[in-house]
């Protein structure tokens, strides 16, 4: 009856791995009809954004962008004004649009509805289309791959357990289940650190671009420059003000 459950164990470890890798393979590739990217080219400020962390990233920027400006409120209570209806490119117009018609709304309600806006939906689009961005069908393969991994791993436990409880009495059962289960955890820090770093958002030609960025690790308040790329790259966490942070959640 135990070998039962380690057979199991085994399908359970062999299948989820194998999607998850060859899912992290797909998402690796270019996309098809994608041209691929030149070397030298320069990231403008929101597509580093989207390709470090998505659209939460780019709303982020959008915000702290406008913020600086004057042209937007952030409140330390966690709430968007806008001051200036007129949005300079698509992506501040759709973010103008998000906070509603009376121009205010909290911030994560302005990031929910911004994620899915037109403005960042072609910005996505365009660093998908140029190979930069890892397609959306690429980015839910590799997280359902994931996913299963981490339920093989605790069926893998579930099994052993079971095994034990039926196993003949004085047999050790567990050291047979001990090799699945260091695959599947194995296969889980693989991806940890390197795939999900990257293929979050950025596919290889947008991660070798994001790291010939020149982020300061120390950004000056006063630098705009300095301060927008910082928060592009890094997060809300490269922020000095810490006000502003806890204005954007």
């Amino acid at each position: 009856m135990w070998m039962l459950f380690l057979l199991v164990a085994w399908a359970a470890a062999i299948a989820s791995c194998t999607r998850l890798c060859r899912a992290a393979v797909a998402a690796a590739h270019l996309p098809a009809g994608a041209a691929a990217p030149a070397p030298d080219r320069a990231l403008g400020l929101y597509e580093m954004a989207f390709l470090s962390g998505g659209p939460r990233r780019v709303t982020e920027l959008a915000l702290v962008a406008m913020g600086r400006e004057r042209r937007l409120l952030l409140a330390g209570t966690g709430w968007a004004t806008v001051v200036d209806p007129d949005g300079r490119d698509p992506v501040e117009r759709s973010l103008i649009a998000a906070t509603g018609p009376g121009g205010q709304a909290p911030v994560p309600v302005v990031r929910a509805a911004h994620a899915v806006s037109d403005g960042v939906r072609e910005l996505a689009e365009r660093l998908t289309a140029t190979g930069l961005a890892v397609p959306p069908a690429a980015r839910e393969s590799i997280s359902t791959g994931i996913r299963e991994v981490r339920a093989a791993a605790v069926l893998i436990l579930v099994a052993s357990a079971a095994a034990t409880a039926l196993g003949p009495a004085g047999r050790p059962l567990l050291p047979w289940f001990a090799l699945p289960l260091l695959v599947t955890l194995g296969c889980l820090v693989i991806a940890r650190f390197e795939i999900h770093s990257y293929t979050r958002w950025a596919a290889p030609a947008g991660r070798e671009l994001l790291r010939a960025v020149d982020v300061p690790r120390r950004p000056a308040p006063d630098d705009r420059q300095q301060l927008l790329t910082a928060l592009a790259v890094r997060g809300p966490s490269a922020l000095p003000d810490p006000a502003l942070r806890a204005a954007l959640g």
